[in-house]
């Protein structure tokens, strides 16, 4: 006899600070409890937790990695038998893949981060690994895979030769409760922001690079830290930015910086469904982007809530005319991100895919 909630543990590497950490303890906590036992099973310590998770079980399987923790991931899905395991992100992925084989009765389901052909073109640099089949492989064996965005979705398919209707297209929610700035002109001189880690797909070169070649005075905040800190900083000092750029290495206030800029500046390669853009527009600033797979031409709306151009000349144009004429108005910003990324509409989204998968699978017995 089945219970009369479904039973869903989502897994995670860690709780560090994290995008994917943040939208899947989110989602864990707020389902529906009426009709969701969640539990969050977490591969890492609980010493390094940095989100609060409250009215849920978790479970720290206290392991420094995933492949440190694969006995222990095994035992637990033995022990508990959930109906559903969502896990999120590569290495963990992997493994939960596996598993699927041997444990039939349990539904799983992949959450990935980002446009994976692409970022491997970053990540590896082009090498390759024996193991790289085995990764590729592992979403034939999922029930689903969540992507965060259409490009996700299209990549999967046309790349990873995944049909489509193990596919699902969920973006990311607003997971905290913005309030919209009341500004009325742009701050003088121009403020701008970045918050993302230090990785060379995040393409802060190519913001620095287009900087240091307008013609009026800024402002910029970077918030974020990570492997190409030296390198970012190298790039500072050589195009003499130093001055005008203060870095925050980690913050809980980032809606309060957000709030402070004009405009946010995306330089990323690929992107999975940046959050960071969301929370700008829900704030009501509004972005300059470079165009990139990951969900950036799903979220700004030209003119309205920011701009995209292609290369880092447009860049540095737009830059100039946004600066002469900021046309952006907080609310109306706002307004293009608020419904569709709503707590409620992407709550519904993922309680809909969960109770469907559930309802196909027993109602087969």
């Amino acid at each position: 006899m089945k219970s009369d909630k479904i039973n869903i543990t989502f897994a995670l590497p860690n709780l560090l600070p994290g995008g994917a950490e943040r939208v899947m303890s989110y989602i864990a906590q707020n389902i529906d409890s009426r009709k969701f036992k969640s539990t969050l099973l977490i591969v890492g310590y609980s010493k390094d937790a940095s989100y609060d998770i409250k009215n849920i079980d978790v479970v720290f399987l206290e392991k420094p990695r995933v492949s440190k923790g694969v006995v222990a991931l095994f035992k637990y899905i033995q022990n508990h038998k959930p109906d559903i395991l969502v896990s999120a992100i590569g290495h963990l992925n992997t493994v939960t893949a596996y598993f699927s084989l041997i444990f039939p009765k349990t539904i799983f389901i992949a959450r990935e981060v980002n446009v994976l052909s692409v970022l491997a073109n970053y990540e590896n640099q082009g090498k390759s690994s024996p193991f790289d089949f085995i990764s590729e492989k592992r979403f034939n064996f999922f029930n689903k895979v969540i992507c965060q965005s259409q490009d996700m979705l299209d990549d999967f398919h046309k790349n990873f030769n995944i049909k489509k209707n193990k596919l699902v297209v969920i973006n990311n929610p607003i997971t905290d409760n913005f309030k919209v700035k009341n500004q009325k002109s742009k701050n003088e001189p121009i403020r701008f922001i970045t918050v993302a880690r230090f990785d060379l797909e995040k393409g802060h070169h190519r913001i620095l690079e287009a900087l240091s070649q307008v013609n009026f005075d800024f402002h910029y905040t970077l918030i974020g830290k990570g492997v190409l800190y030296d390198d970012i900083f190298k790039l500072i000092d050589l195009y003499n930015l130093k001055e005008r750029i203060s870095h925050i290495p980690f913050t809980k206030e980032v809606e309060k910086y957000l709030a402070e800029s004009d405009l946010y500046l995306q330089g990323s390669y690929t992107e999975g469904f940046p959050n960071s853009i969301i929370e700008s527009c829900m704030v009501g600033t509004p972005v300059l982007a470079i165009d990139a797979p990951g969900g950036i031409n799903e979220i700004i709306y030209p003119d309205v809530n920011g701009k995209i151009v292609s290369n880092v000349g447009e860049f540095v144009s737009e830059l100039e005319n946004i600066n002469s004429n900021f046309i952006f108005n907080a609310k109306a910003v706002s307004a293009t991100v608020s419904d569709r990324y709503s707590r409620e509409t992407i709550l519904s989204k993922y309680e809909d895919l969960f109770t469907n998968v559930y309802d196909q699978r027993y109602s087969k017995k």
